[in-house]
């Protein structure tokens, strides 16, 4: 057997070698399948991550179908009130009581001012969080961020429109004693006959008109942005439910 200058076998020295490269491509292989691992429970915390996320946004915007449904049944529900009120006013054979109770109503439903509410938690959370980038469904993430988007502006248009009507309702309510019309107050204000309030109405007939109009615009403006945004909200389930189904 062949020795080398330092009196140790070649092959033994080979074998060492062979060994220390084994070993090295053992720790790699290791290391590889350590960060394997890894990777695949991190893919499957953000993926249950995600999923809950979308769980959220889904419960959420189903709420918000059903608010803005009911909020558009409450306007519209004010815009009939409204019509019915200037039919009165503008028939000349409508009787006193027609009137008075046309009147009522429109108090009660026509005069009230459009709201919005909606569920945003689950996006507020995704946003201020940095977490919206676990939707990972880019276009499905687009339309979430313009949906919400969107949100904004139709609060703020019918903020806009509250502000615009204000100032014309307020001196309207108190110069005319319209809170006489309502049956909680009206008997603060004595006893009032049907034909009394019958011939207030017609005496101030074009400010009520006037009045009726100012909640019949902001109304009807309001019915139309909500029925967009109701369509819109039924577009998003439908994506979270295809993204969830996958």
């Amino acid at each position: 057997m062949s020795e080398n200058k330092a009196g140790k076998p070649a092959g033994r020295t080979g074998r060492y070698i062979k060994y220390a490269i084994g070993e090295i491509i053992l720790v790699v292989i290791g290391i590889l399948i350590a960060l394997q691992i890894n990777n695949w429970n991190e893919n499957r915390k953000s993926a249950s991550k995600e999923n809950l996320y979308l769980k959220r946004l889904l419960s959420e915007n189903k709420e918000d179908i059903n608010t803005f449904t009911n909020n558009i049944s409450d306007l519209e529900k004010g815009i009939e009130s409204i019509e019915k009120l200037s039919l009165a006013l503008n028939s000349a054979e409508i009787n006193d009581s027609v009137l008075v109770t046309a009147t009522n109503d429109f108090f009660g439903y026509g005069s009230i001012y459009p709201i919005f509410s909606s569920s945003t938690s689950t996006f507020d959370d995704l946003s201020s969080t940095g977490n919206l980038k676990d939707i990972k469904n880019t276009e499905l993430r687009e339309k979430l961020v313009k949906h919400y988007a969107q949100y904004k502006q139709v609060a703020e248009w019918i903020k806009i429109g509250t502000e615009w009507a204000l100032p014309n309702d307020a001196p309207f309510t108190y110069n005319n004693s319209v809170m006489r019309f309502e049956p909680v107050s009206a008997f603060l204000f004595g006893k009032q006959s049907i034909e009394e309030l019958a011939n207030h109405l017609r005496t101030k007939k074009m400010e009520y008109l006037n009045n009726a109009a100012v909640h019949f615009w902001i109304n009807k403006d309001a019915i139309d942005k909500l029925e967009t945004l109701r369509t819109d909200t039924s577009e998003i389930v439908t994506l979270i439910n295809e993204e969830l189904k996958k």
